[in-house]
C-alpha cells in the first residue's frame, strides 16, 4: 500500500520543501488590497510580513474545489494508493469540512485528518505522518493517531496588534479594541480553535 501524504502551506511548508521531503503541499491564496496571491508562489513570507507591518487589507481563502481535486488526481496518478490530506485546523479555517465533502467521491482512497493544528503544529502533524506512512501505516491508521494526539501540542505566540484578529473573528472586537488603546501586546494561545489570552503583556 503506497500512501501519500499531503497538507497545506498553512503548515509553514511551502511547495518546494514539499519536494524535498518527499510529500505534497497546497499552496494556500492569500488577498492583500483586494490582489489575490499564492503563498510560496507569488507571495514570500517577507513580502507578506511586511504588508502586514504597513496595515494592508490581509485575509485568507482557500484554494478552489477543482484546485484540490485536482491535486488529489495528480497524486493518484502517480501511483498511491491513498491520500492522507493534513489541512489546517477546523476551527479555524473551513478547509477541513470542505475536503470532506469532496472526498466522498473517491470511495476512500482521500483521508482527510482532522488534528485540530496549525503553523509548527500542523508542520510537525505531517512528518509524523511521513514516519507512519513509511512504517507502513494505512491511511486511517495515519489519521486515527494524529487525531488521538491532536491537543497534544499548544502554539503560543504574541503580536504588535490584534487588528489582524479581530477582522477575522478570531479574537473578540471588544478585547481587541480595549487591547489596542491600552497598548496591550498578549501572549495568545490555541489548541486550534480561536486564539485565547493567556498574559496580558504592556
Amino acid at each position: 500500500m503506497k500512501v501519500a501524504i499531503m497538507t497545506d502551506t498553512n503548515s509553514g511548508i511551502m511547495v518546494d520543501e514539499a519536494k524535498e521531503i518527499g510529500i505534497f503541499c497546497m499552496p494556500m491564496p492569500v488577498i492583500i488590497n483586494e490582489e489575490n496571491y499564492i503563498e510560496g508562489v507569488n507571495l514570500s513570507r517577507a513580502h507578506f510580513f511586511e504588508v502586514m507591518m504597513e496595515g494592508a487589507d490581509v485575509s485568507t481563502s482557500q484554494p478552489s474545489p477543482g484546485e484540490l481535486v485536482d491535486m488529489w488526481d495528480s497524486i493518484l496518478d502517480e501511483g498511491y494508493d491513498e491520500i492522507v490530506y493534513i489541512p489546517m485546523s477546523s476551527g479555524l479555517s473551513s478547509s477541513q469540512k470542505n475536503a470532506e465533502f469532496f472526498a466522498k467521491e473517491y470511495e476512500g482512497r482521500i483521508t482527510i485528518a482532522d488534528n485540530h493544528r496549525i503553523s509548527v503544529t500542523q508542520r510537525q502533524s505531517v512528518m509524523d505522518a511521513v514516519l507512519l506512512a513509511k512504517a507502513g501505516y494505512s491511511a486511517k491508521g495515519i489519521k486515527e493517531i494524529l487525531e488521538e494526539t491532536a491537543y497534544d501540542s499548544v502554539v503560543y505566540l504574541t503580536v504588535d496588534t490584534l487588528d489582524h484578529l479581530r477582522k477575522t473573528g478570531r479574537v473578540n472586537a471588544t478585547a481587541a479594541t480595549v487591547g489596542n488603546v491600552l497598548g496591550i501586546k498578549p501572549i495568545l494561545r490555541t489548541t486550534g480553535g480561536n486564539f485565547e489570552v493567556c498574559l496580558p503583556v504592556r
